[in-house]
C-alpha cells in the first residue's frame, strides 16, 4: 500500500471515489477549484510533497495519464484547441497542498483576451513578449562585446 498522509486531501480516504482516470502508480482527479472546464489533477497515490521526488515509474505513469487525459477531454469537447500542463514546486512557485499534482488544463480560443506567454504569466511582468525589464536591452538587439586574442 502507498504511504499516505491522513491530513492531505489527495491522501483521504475519499480521493478515491474522486478518481476520473488512473495509470499504475498516477491517478486523475477533477480539480476542486478548476480554472477552465475540464481542468484536471493527476496525482500519485503515495504522499510525496513535489514532482522532483517522483520515481521514474511515477513520472512515467503521469506521462501516460496526461496523454490519456489529453485524448479523452479533445473528444468530449470539440472547443479545446490547447492546453497548459504545470506543476508548482513549493510555497514560493504557488504549491499550497504539499502533495504533487500535475494540472492539466484545457484551453479554448477567446478564453482569455491575449493568451501569449501561457504559464509566463505566473509572473505577470514577464508574461508578454517584447517588453524588456527596465533598464535592458531585448536580448535580439544586445550587442555583444568584441573578442579580442
Amino acid at each position: 500500500m502507498a504511504k499516505t498522509e491522513p491530513s492531505c486531501p489527495f491522501c483521504s480516504a475519499q480521493r478515491e471515489a474522486r478518481v476520473v482516470a488512473e495509470s499504475g502508480s498516477m491517478v486523475a482527479l477533477a480539480d476542486g477549484f478548476p480554472v477552465t472546464e475540464g481542468h484536471m489533477l493527476v496525482v500519485p497515490r503515495r504522499h510525496v510533497a513535489d514532482y522532483f521526488d517522483l520515481t521514474v515509474r511515477e513520472r512515467r505513469d503521469a506521462y501516460e495519464l496526461l496523454w490519456l487525459l489529453r485524448s479523452r477531454a479533445r473528444k468530449m469537447d470539440k472547443r479545446i484547441t490547447g492546453f497548459n500542463v504545470g506543476v508548482n514546486v513549493g510555497a514560493s512557485a504557488g504549491q499550497t497542498v504539499m502533495h504533487c499534482h500535475i494540472h492539466l488544463i484545457p484551453r479554448r480560443d477567446g478564453d482569455v483576451a491575449d493568451p501569449r506567454g501561457g504559464v509566463r504569466g505566473v509572473i505577470p511582468s514577464k508574461q508578454k513578449y517584447g517588453r524588456p525589464a527596465a533598464g535592458r536591452t531585448p536580448a535580439k538587439t544586445r550587442q555583444r562585446p568584441k573578442r579580442t586574442r
